[in-house]
């Protein structure tokens, strides 16, 4: 167990899952999770069947737990065309093969806890999205009383754009879910209807303002020459009303 009122910080390395983690990564999500993940998918994990994973160690352990997993994060790809989230993409492509990656767990152990694992862990999964060309976003469900791990993706500049009713169903009860996305490489959202109404109003006034300076010009084509002159002198008045002059006026052209 690590020992949080020494000096001593861990040494962590991050590494791909191997089939040898089995075992503990088994336990690890018992532990962290409420729902129950069947055998296959941790033999997927561990031979990268499907899954793209990578595992954090601590090798300041002694020596038989310094390979031994303290922290996870599990991966997939999916068609963007296939996915939930079609709709909440927005990208400027012809491609028809666009991917996205999907967080499927992310776990640490309790005593590794606000070390920056985990963020360490998301930041692999947004560097290994964005080298995918074709990837336009990375995603996740987040179960809706998991506070800290709401805060967690919101501090990792996840959006929440969703919240999907009755998501999960665990020990005999549904919970919702909220639905984070991270976007990469052009992907973005779709305009909200602000944003939509917003852009028309610039939009419309940059062409009204177009409009009205082509009548300006032309207008001023049309007025005679004598009439964009303006009056040096004007007319002086007395205070018992009398005009003493006005007679003498000059027109200076503009």
């Amino acid at each position: 167990m690590l020992d949080r009122s020494s000096a001593h910080r861990p040494s962590i390395v991050y590494r791909p899952i191997r089939p040898s983690d089995i075992e503990i990564l088994e336990q690890i999500h018992v532990n962290l999770f409420p729902i129950r993940y069947e055998r296959e998918f941790f033999l997927n994990v561990v031979n990268s069947h499907g899954i793209v994973s990578w595992g954090a160690v601590d090798i300041s352990r002694p020596n038989g737990e310094s390979d031994e997993l303290i922290g996870f994060v599990t991966t997939r790809i999916i068609a963007a065309k296939d996915s939930e989230i079609e709709d909440l993409v927005r990208y400027n492509s012809p491609r028809k093969d666009l991917t996205l990656v999907y967080i499927l767990t992310l776990g640490v152990v309790d005593e590794y806890r606000n070390l920056g694992i985990a963020t360490s862990l998301v930041q692999e999964v947004i560097k290994y999205a964005t080298s995918i060309s074709n990837c336009r976003a990375v995603y996740l469900h987040v179960i809706s009383y998991n506070q800290p791990a709401i805060n967690f993706y919101k501090k990792m500049l996840f959006k929440l754009v969703r919240r999907l009713p009755k998501f999960y169903y665990i020990r005999g009860q549904h919970y919702d879910s909220y639905l984070f996305v991270y976007y990469v490489n052009g992907g973005r959202s779709p305009c909200s209807p602000l944003e939509i109404v917003v852009a028309f109003a610039v939009y419309f006034r940059g062409f009204l303002k177009k409009v009205l300076a082509k009548i300006w010009k032309h207008e001023e084509k049309n007025i005679p020459r004598w009439s964009r002159c303006k009056e040096a002198s004007t007319l002086l008045v007395t205070q018992n009303k009398r005009i003493l002059g006005g007679g003498d006026t000059t027109c200076q052209c503009v």
